[in-house]
């Protein structure tokens, strides 16, 4: 392809070759800022400029309460109309579960109302930093080269994306390249940088307060490289402290909102909520399944054959370009070497976790794109200089220059509608919707699922995460509701609950998803019988539902938004006793249908209460 050809910066330049190269050289710090515009792009037009995954939206709601200046909010007194997914609220406090760098990153976007710019601004300074770091691990690379791996980096889709949108796996890239990139200035220098070795820290420190395991996956090497310098020369021994105490500023700062949420510095809130079974290993997973080496094989495979798409988006692999440069590529640098073997720690790492992160793309192992890139980059020097400048390497670049225009004319075109019309209740403009309807100050109950509720129910009940996950999964919904009204009754409570509840996991084998209910995460159990209440439910599924967690996000209508619990709404109303009272649902049982304000009467709702109708 075109990057690959051109002379070496040090070597002088062909005739006619010195004005490209200086077209190059002008050209190649734009790239950021169209990569910027790009994501952003992505962000506002693809994604809405929303949270879509429920992991978005849990950070961007914890990052609101940094911004109010507070790290968690008191629990409310029946939080059971509250609770979502990944917020802890077990004790006296809510906070996200996740680690507090992730939130606070997209907090310096919500003190400006556009937190859909952090990531845009953390793709367009991570594309500036691969173009910096990609001068050492290729030294003696033309600047064509440069500016087309560089380019390929800000448009390979898989990183395209996920810049586009809230997840923290955009900020954690940006800073593993920080320390990367400042690794590489203090490996280069024969004397110490202490002010490099310091960044390295700070960039390595900041990727563990945002997400842990990818952090440790570099830093574990990158200690190994400063110790080894540092055995090799007294003198470096000052680089090996300085990254120590970089690392230990975010590291510590992150410590200390833990011992003022979860209690502890190394407790994440994930472990308050799942416990110990969240971690890694090979155990029983907090929603049921069991992790097993075989399992952990299966997972790291499916993330390969899921880059083979979402990498490049090319008709053909698009990991085949990266292993055809790893097996004509005769010597590693050391800089390579550091980043291959922190590449293979991660995927060792997310082989001994359970769960399968995918969202646009296999995300767990997205510190990969970096190193991915720049050996796809290096395919057509690495081929010329094994085959010449024969059929061999004229075949490979027209096939990767077919690649990318397939790619841009006809895989992109349906991807792009894909996340388009995805989730399409995460992306609502919740506050214009109340104004369209004209509900101001209102309490707002919103109808979710009958499964929703129930896991509520659950979690209410004091059962904990991992066993309301497996209860919900393992048992047919009627048979759920029916037993959680009984220790609702007797008011049974934790353990206790979860004891009672038990037994109906015996036939979880034999439970599939229901067809009667849209929502297919509800259980049936062929021959169930289904009372009243439950048929009920399932009508209300019918009649259309929405979800609570985008709306817990609204701001702008002064509402507040709970989840609606049937009867016992009444202890709602009573909290907020001046406040009109609506339900908020779709009006069919479709993902973009319309919403329906329906308002309703408080005596109503106290007469159900007291009646416990359905």
């Amino acid at each position: 392809m075109w990057w690959g050809r051109g002379s070496p910066e040090n070597h002088a330049p062909a005739l006619g070759d010195a004005a490209r190269a200086r077209w190059f050289e002008l050209a190649t710090p734009l790239i950021p800022f169209a990569a910027f515009v790009l994501y952003a792009v992505i962000a506002r037009v693809v994604f809405s400029g929303r949270p879509l995954l429920i992991d978005e939206v849990v950070q961007l709601f914890q990052a609101r309460i940094y911004t109010a200046g507070h790290l968690s909010l008191p629990a409310a007194a029946h939080r059971e109309f509250f609770s979502i997914l990944h917020v802890v609220d077990t004790g006296d406090k809510v906070y996200s579960q996740f680690p507090p760098g992730g939130p606070a990153m997209l907090a310096l976007g919500e003190l400006v109302r556009a937190p859909w710019l952090v990531g845009p601004v953390c793709g367009a300074l991570s594309v500036a930093l691969f173009a910096r770091l990609i001068r050492f691990t290729d030294p003696d690379g033309s600047r064509a080269f440069y500016a087309g791996a560089t380019v390929l980096f800000a448009v390979a889709p898989f990183g395209a994306f996920m810049f586009g949108s809230h997840m923290n796996h955009a900020t954690t890239l940006l800073w593993l390249l920080v320390a990367t990139l400042a690794l590489a200035k203090v490996a280069e220098s024969k004397t110490p940088r202490i002010g490099w070795a310091f960044l390295n820290g700070i960039g390595l420190g900041a990727a563990a307060s945002i997400r842990p395991l990818d952090a440790f996956a570099f830093a574990l090497p990158a200690a190994a490289w400063l110790l080894l310098l540092a055995w090799r020369d007294k003198k470096r021994w000052t680089d090996a402290v300085a990254s120590g105490i970089g690392v230990a500023i975010p590291f510590g700062a992150m410590m200390w909102v833990n011992a003022q949420t979860t209690g502890s510095p190394l407790l994440f809130g994930y472990e308050v909520l799942w416990g110990k079974a969240h971690g890694l290993g090979f155990h029983t997973a907090p929603w049921g399944m069991t992790h097993t080496p075989s399992r952990g094989l299966e997972l790291i495979s499916l993330y390969v054959t899921r880059l083979q798409t979402y990498l490049f988006e090319t008709p053909f692999p698009s990991m085949l370009p990266v292993i055809a440069a790893l097996a004509l590529t005769k010597r590693l640098s050391a800089l390579d070497r550091y980043l291959l073997v922190s590449a293979t720690l991660l995927g060792a790492l997310y082989f001994a976790y359970w769960h399968d992160g995918f969202f646009l793309g296999p995300r767990f192992v997205f510190p990969w794109l970096p190193v991915l890139v720049l050996f796809a980059a290096r395919l057509p020097r690495l081929v010329r200089e094994q085959f010449g400048r024969g059929r061999v390497w004229a075949g490979t670049n027209a096939a990767l220059a077919t690649g990318a225009v397939m790619a841009v004319g006809f895989s992109l075109p349906e991807r792009v509608p894909t996340y388009e019309s995805g989730l399409a209740s995460m992306r609502v403009d919740y506050t214009a919707e109340s104004a369209g309807a004209g509900v101001r100050d209102a309490i707002v109950f919103v109808r979710e699922s009958w499964g929703a509720q129930l896991t509520a129910r659950m979690w209410e009940r004091g059962i904990s995460r991992s066993a309301a996950a497996a209860l919900y999964h393992g048992v047919d919904a009627c048979l759920l509701d029916k037993g959680l009204r009984k220790i609702e009754a007797a008011d049974v409570r934790g353990t206790a609950a979860e004891a009672q509840l038990e037994p109906l996991l015996a036939d979880s084998a034999l439970v599939r998803s229901s067809p009667y209910s849209p929502d297919s995460t509800e259980k049936l159990l062929r021959n169930a019988p289904y009372d009243r209440t439950c048929v009920a439910r399932i009508n209300e599924d019918r009649r259309g539902y929405t979800h609570l967690a985008p709306l817990l996000l609204e701001r702008g209508s002064g509402n507040v938004y709970a989840r609606d619990m049937q009867g016992r709404d009444s202890l709602i109303t009573a909290a907020y006793p001046g406040r009109p009272v609506y339900l908020l649902r779709r009006k069919y049982a479709v993902a973009d249908s319309a919403f329906e304000w329906l308002p309703l009467k408080r005596d109503s709702l106290a007469a159900a209460w007291r009646s416990s109708a359905p």
